[in-house]
């Protein structure tokens, strides 16, 4: 019987079909709550078939200790940075995902965190919960600049709801889709220092690479706009934290919104706990019930299909 190691939290605790299908796959499934480190991961290394996974630690050491018994890894989600994708080439271990399943989910948490951001709404809850009537003065949207980094299925969901907000939308990113630029009016801005200068907004919805890796940083924040707002639904790497921290405490960002940290769960003395103007959501971009039984039945039938020796729906690498 197939074994497989199933980590992903979201999958195991929203209802949906997908449960049944994979008590209909036969597999014997063994759960843990994730995302497991790297020493967990260690600990569980050699015991499996497969991994259904979240955002565990898929290291080298990891994977050169699962195998020969591992054949596969099946991604829940499409973020693939916490997987070693050289490592899986290398030691020819597949990897399989779930790309185009939570981008309506991401768009529409993105601005949640941007209108939460410019309407104080958390801020003025909070007062209004504690018996405090505080009115606090906040901003429009409509007739400002977003700027969207990076234009795959998540940038331009988010480009389509900006349209409908008032907003003028430049974006910036390798892939560019040339009809929906034009059919949306979207600008492209090919200079990453121009997109800072030129934002009110800004989102990120880039991959996390070496090269992405501190794209906003101590060189060129102090580009931005006084008074802009980052929001970053992307990964938390994206911006320098140090730098981050800096434009907050001085003033020169009027708020910074993620669901996304360098370190997901934050230790008690992360340094963005507790800023007035942060709002911090705990990765839950993805996590509505619709987006999770999307996710879940295609990692799932990833699965399924690999081990059957069919062609799965989506491949990371192919070896």
């Amino acid at each position: 019987m197939t074994r497989v190691l199933l980590t992903t939290t979201s999958f195991q605790d929203t209802p949906g079909p997908h449960h049944d299908m994979l008590a209909a796959s036969g597999f014997e499934i063994v759960r843990e709550r994730g995302p497991l480190s790297e020493s967990r991961m260690l600990e569980l290394s050699g015991r499996f078939d497969a991994y259904l996974c979240g955002d565990d630690a898929m290291t080298r050491a990891v994977m050169e200790k699962s195998i020969p018994r591992l054949k596969v890894i099946s991604k829940y989600g499409i973020g693939l940075d916490k997987i070693d994708l050289k490592a899986a080439a290398d030691l020819k271990l597949p990897v399989l995902f779930t790309p185009g399943v939570n981008h309506t989910t991401v768009a529409e948490h993105t601005f949640a965190l941007l209108l939460a951001s410019v309407r104080n709404l958390v801020v003025e809850a909070n007062h209004v919960a504690a018996g405090r009537w505080t009115r606090i003065t906040g901003n429009e949207v409509c007739g400002k600049t977003l700027a969207i980094v990076g234009f795959g299925r998540i940038g331009k969901e988010v480009a389509i709801r900006a349209r409908a907000f008032g907003l003028h939308v430049i974006g910036y990113g390798n892939y560019w889709d040339e009809d929906f630029a034009r059919w949306n009016e979207i600008e492209r801005v090919k200079n990453f220092d121009d997109v800072l200068r030129r934002a009110d907004f800004i989102t990120l919805h880039t991959k996390l690479t070496p090269a992405t890796k501190g794209l906003i940083n101590a060189k060129n924040l102090p580009l931005v706009k006084k008074g802009a707002v980052i929001v970053n639904t992307g990964r938390g790497e994206l911006v320098e934290l140090e730098a981050l921290v800096a434009a907050l405490k001085s003033g020169h960002l009027l708020a910074y919104a993620a669901d996304v940290l360098d370190q997901e769960p934050p230790p008690s003395d992360h340094p963005l706990l507790g800023l007035p103007n942060v709002i911090l959501t705990p990765h839950i971009g993805s996590r509505t019930h619709e987006s999770v039984q999307r996710q879940a039945a295609c990692a799932v039938e990833n699965l399924t299909r690999f081990i059957a020796g069919k062609e799965p729906i989506a491949r990371a690498n192919v070896v």
